[in-house]
């Protein structure tokens, strides 16, 4: 189960981005959730996904 808060959600994505996917559909297919809700969520909070780095910034 992923966090609701934007702010716990963001950790929780980076972490699973930097430790265990190379990219944020990886991440998206393996745990079955939909990226664009995701992105909207970290977008709201000022936080977008930067795909060189792999992680929300």
């Amino acid at each position: 189960m992923i966090p609701k808060d934007p702010v716990m959600l963001l950790g929780f994505i980076n972490l699973k981005l930097r430790d265990y996917y190379p990219s944020f559909d990886a991440l998206c297919e393996d745990l079955d959730v939909d990226g664009r809700e995701i992105a909207e969520k970290l977008s709201a909070i000022d936080y977008h996904y930067n795909c060189e780095k792999n992680q929300f910034i």
